[in-house]
């Protein structure tokens, strides 16, 4: 990129849009400024105008309004399903983590009485083979 495409990025079309409104606007506005009218006539030409402008923008800020608070809801609702998720994923992992702890230590238990036994075992082996070799 050159220098001047960094200090003037490329704008939104909403922004383009917004311009020729303006320009438009402006360009209305000059052109009954500078019309061949009588001033009582052009003066009730511009409040008309005006009307018509302040009319369309109560309109365009109730729209905007509208959108605005459809979009709060559905970001809250959203928000909601998420966190709703996310903690039903978290109570899953919190039992599976349970579950696991439960069977280890249940593992667990079992393989000190198998390693007891076996020690005992191994104990009375010990025994009988000092008890043979000594006689």
């Amino acid at each position: 990129m050159n220098k001047a495409e960094d200090q003037y990025p490329v704008q939104s079309g909403s922004t383009f849009a917004k311009g020729i409104f303006i320009g438009g606007l402006l360009g209305a506005a000059a052109a009954l400024l500078f019309a061949p009218k009588p001033g009582r006539e052009l003066r009730g030409d511009l409040s008309e105008k005006v009307g018509l402008v302040t009319d369309r923008t109560k309109e365009v800020a109730a729209v905007v309004s509208d959108k605005a608070t459809e979009l709060a809801k559905t970001v809250s609702t959203k928000t909601a399903d998420i966190a709703k998720t996310v903690n039903q994923g978290r109570n899953d992992v919190m039992e599976s983590v349970r579950k696991a702890s439960a069977d280890v230590a249940d593992e667990a238990t079992k393989a000190t009485s198998e390693v007891a036994s076996a020690s005992e075992e191994a104990k009375e082996d010990a025994r009988k083979e000092l008890n043979s070799t000594s006689l």
